[in-house]
């Protein structure tokens, strides 16, 4: 069997902000999901230790109020998720995340603003994975379909179920089902192991960092730099 077919962990954060160096946790989610289906299930609200900016609580529906009276503190939010994720990659489950390079950025940034281990030094300094990022396999396999890449769009081009965008659960789970499908489209992506897999996508997303950098800098903006690093960005230097 594939690896599509087999048991996979969908993955999702909701935040204060859209710059994984300097944003918050605010809600998590980490599901097994088998046969489009979560059949485990462990979520998280965080107090971030920061406001969250309207224009989040927005988008996620968490409110500063409601995440410092009902959240726990982010550093055990942060290591609980760390111990899930990295839990399921020593057992061989692929970790699904839609545009992991954002959620695990993220995560790793909070990870060292805590200073608790990180995801590598969990695994013994092995690097993280298998991941599977539907975002960045989509846009390779599909270079030239025009229209958004988000979620949302996305689940609609492949006929996936959205339960509620922005909730860090069905969005997990939505990835999962993105993922599977993409794999049935493509049967040359369901062929790879998701070791194989996981290398293929750092050099699609490497690809992709180079001409969108060249692109920016065509339309004016000759110091552009996109990181061609994936499933993480590269973290700038701590400070203080």
């Amino acid at each position: 069997m594939t690896w599509h077919g087999e048991a996979l962990v969908g993955f999702d954060l909701e935040t204060t902000g859209t710059d994984p160096q300097e944003a918050r946790i605010v809600t998590a989610a980490v599901v097994r999901v088998r046969a489009g289906e979560p059949e485990e299930r462990a979520f998280w609200l965080a107090d971030p230790g920061v406001r969250i900016p309207e224009q989040a609580s927005a988008i996620h529906g968490i409110s500063s109020e409601r995440a410092a009276a009902e959240g726990r503190p982010a550093r055990e939010v942060a290591d609980e998720i760390a111990g899930a994720l990295t839990g399921h990659w020593e057992r061989g489950v692929p970790v699904v995340a839609y545009n992991a390079a954002f959620d695990l950025t993220l995560l790793t940034a909070e990870l060292r603003r805590h200073g608790l281990p990180s995801l590598s030094e969990r695994l013994g300094g092995r690097p993280i994975g298998p991941v599977i990022d539907p975002y960045t396999i989509d846009r390779a396999v599909d270079r030239y379909r025009k229209g958004k890449r988000t979620l949302e769009a996305v689940c609609a081009e492949y006929g996936v179920v959205l339960d509620a965008a922005h909730d860090a659960t069905s969005d997990a789970v939505a990835a999962v089902r993105v993922a599977r499908a993409v794999a049935e489209r493509h049967p040359s992506v369901a062929a790879l192991a998701p070791d194989l897999l996981h290398e293929r996508q750092v050099r699609w997303y490497e690809e992709w960092a180079v001409d969108f950098q060249a692109f920016l800098r065509r339309k004016g903006n000759a110091d552009a730099v996109v990181d061609t690093s994936w499933p993480m960005k590269v973290l700038a230097p701590a400070t203080g």
